[in-house]
């Protein structure tokens, strides 16, 4: 078995290959996506990082959210750009499991963030008259890095676990990237043990965090359904709107995804879903909390203003 270990050197990432005709129209559209991802992503951490009136802690959140998903985004796109530019679609068995460890990074610490916001939220609506102390500048940074200590954990703990295991062909991924269950499907031997503790650990850290989601939602609504007047209803769900509307298109898709067997997937539906919540929910983001917060577009007018003076 030691021998069989080293056989598989590397990989061989399907993507859209079957889409022949359409590679240099796919090249321009996820070119497009990526270099707007990244452009308002980018946007929101100059504007949250320059404007005095985007201090709070809910836009300290946003701020690190946009910088994730510049990060979470650039592990999977320039790789696909490539491959749909030059036709080569091998991965080194190390970049294979580099990209697998970055992706579960920024992965995971966007979980645990989500579940930082509505905690935010919870505090700024439920808990008004402690906001300042529940959200200090200080408990800001400790949940951010609690955040990303939480990436960094997952991303070692099952990276290394899965390239441990033997790989003695095939070597074909039906995906643009290498993700968990479709690498998982190529170990030769009975991985169900493995399956078994991965699908637990994926579990504990994607519905711990969405239950505390839930738990903080369940008391805003609650503190909401309270409020006399219907504008004050409507204000203060409205602060929610976007972060409700986020967690929904990250969590439904991961939860399609890891809450599952591997003998589940299937590479016809699948990778449709991985892009999903790999390249489109990036650039969703931005333009939800860009669209539907008065601020934001307020702080955005101020710096257009500053940076193109009007005429006279």
């Amino acid at each position: 078995m030691s021998a069989n270990t080293s056989m598989v050197t590397e990989f061989l990432l399907l993507g859209f290959s079957h889409l022949a005709d359409l590679q240099g129209l796919l090249f321009s559209v996820f070119l497009t996506i990526y270099l707007l991802t990244v452009a308002g992503n980018f946007l929101i951490v100059v504007l949250v990082s320059t404007d005095a009136a985007l201090q709070s802690p809910m836009y300290f959140f946003l701020r690190t959210l946009s910088a994730l998903e510049i990060g979470y985004t650039s592990v999977t796109v320039p790789l696909l750009l490539h491959h749909l530019l030059t036709g080569r679609r091998h991965i080194s068995r190390s970049g294979c499991a580099l990209q697998m460890f970055f992706f579960l990074f920024f992965g995971a610490t966007e979980c645990c963030l989500l579940a930082a916001m509505a905690y935010d939220r919870y505090a700024a609506i439920c808990e008004p008259l402690r906001y300042p102390l529940l959200l200090s500048h200080r408990v800001c940074l400790q949940l951010a890095g609690s955040a990303w200590a939480c990436g960094v954990l997952v991303g070692l703990g099952h990276t290394p676990f899965i390239f441990s295991l033997p790989f003695c062909g095939p070597n074909t991924i039906p995906q643009f990237f290498c993700e968990i269950q479709p690498v998982l499907q190529l170990v030769c031997g009975d991985t169900s043990l493995n399956e078994l503790q991965i699908i637990l650990a994926t579990a504990l850290l994607i519905l711990c965090p969405f239950g505390l989601i839930l738990g903080s939602y369940g008391r805003i609504l609650v503190t909401i359904f309270r409020i006399p007047s219907v504008a004050g209803r409507r204000k203060a769900f409205s602060t929610c709107s976007s972060h409700l509307i986020v967690v929904s298109l990250f969590y439904g898709t991961a939860l399609f995804i890891y809450i599952r067997p591997k003998a589940s997937y299937d590479p016809a539906t699948d990778p449709l879903v991985s892009l999903f919540y790999a390249v489109v929910t990036p650039i969703l983001n931005p333009i939800i909390y860009s669209l539907r917060n008065t601020e934001v577009k307020a702080a955005l007018k101020r710096t257009i203003q500053k940076t193109v003076p009007m005429e006279i």
